[in-house]
């Protein structure tokens, strides 16, 4: 008995010290498993943190992009809000040139006949299109003269001189004359001022185109005094009705009837000498080009040339 007991506890033996090898491999598996489990967390760990960063550098230039697209709408709100001024205040000058024809044909007529009735302030047509009109219309009857007079024209038409000129008067007398009402406390506007001076240019264009095409100087004396003259009378009545005082009324229409007729005795008289002039200092005197023109040889001069010819061989 005593030797078999001796043979189970050897197999007692065995089999406990073969459990613990068992369990000391299954501690190391557990234990490699777990580095692995360790290193796989840590290597997603790190990628995440990849992530994170590329998702940063993302975010970043989805900032910058935003920020682009910003200043792109601001810049285009900006030129849209400018386009949308510009078109008020074209919209603004709109009522100035919102005119029938019929009313023009009526108020250039309207404009050779003076009023009778100054005691109240006559009423004057606050838009532009007419004067306008008369202004360029003035214009081409000035380049018209010039080419039916015996001005050269070098150097193109002279169209840029022509726009200045009349402009000019158009403009300059109506800022002077306003300038001038004001002083004098005349109830007008700088819109009905450019009004009335550019409707009263209708008996220069008129003067002008029949004296540019019949060439008489009593005729044109004719129209200066009853066309030029009744345009001026019908500005000179129209201020005296806005106009308060004796000296006001002298002084204000004194000055647009003098200016008025005189530049249409301008026109007519000085205006091509001066222009041509001006064209003088610019390009020089009207010099005609150098040219070889053939000469006939007299015949004294062959008789000369013979008798040379006919000694010369008899020397020889």
């Amino acid at each position: 008995q005593g030797g078999g007991s001796a043979v189970i506890d050897m197999e007692n033996m065995d089999d406990t010290s073969g459990s613990s090898f068992e369990d000391m491999g299954e501690m190391h598996q557990r234990m490699k498993e777990e580095e692995e489990e360790e290193e796989a967390e840590a290597e997603a760990g790190a990628g995440e943190e990849e992530d994170g960063e590329f998702l940063g550098m993302k975010g970043l230039r989805g900032q910058l992009g935003r920020q682009v697209a910003d200043q792109m709408w601001q810049g285009g709100k900006r030129q849209a809000s400018r386009a949308f001024s510009l078109y008020a205040n074209i919209d603004i000058l709109r009522p100035y040139f919102d005119v029938e024809p019929v009313q023009v044909r009526a108020r250039l007529l309207e404009s050779m006949i003076p009023v009778k009735m100054i005691n109240f302030p006559q009423k004057i047509a606050g838009e532009l299109y007419g004067p306008l009109m008369l202004v360029f219309t003035l214009v081409a009857i000035l380049l018209h003269g010039m080419k039916t007079s015996d001005t050269i024209i070098r150097e193109g038409t002279l169209m840029g001189t022509a726009i200045g000129t009349c402009f000019g008067y158009w403009l300059g007398v109506s800022s002077f004359m306003y300038f001038l009402a004001y002083l004098c406390n005349s109830q007008i506007t700088m819109v009905q001022m450019l009004s009335l001076l550019g409707y009263g240019l209708f008996g220069h264009c008129i003067t002008l185109f029949v004296t540019y095409n019949i060439h008489f100087h009593s005729l044109f004396y004719i129209f200066w005094l009853v066309v030029g003259g009744l345009s001026t009378l019908r500005m000179v009545a129209v201020l005296v009705s806005r106009t308060v005082g004796h000296t006001q009324r002298l002084i204000l229409c004194g000055t647009l009837a003098a200016l008025h007729m005189l530049f249409l005795l301008y026109l007519h008289f000085a205006y091509h000498k001066v222009v041509e002039g001006i064209l003088d200092t610019l390009e020089g005197p009207n010099m005609p080009p150098f040219q070889r023109v053939a000469r006939d040889i007299p015949v004294v001069s062959n008789a000369v040339l013979n008798t040379t010819a006919k000694t010369i061989a008899l020397t020889l």
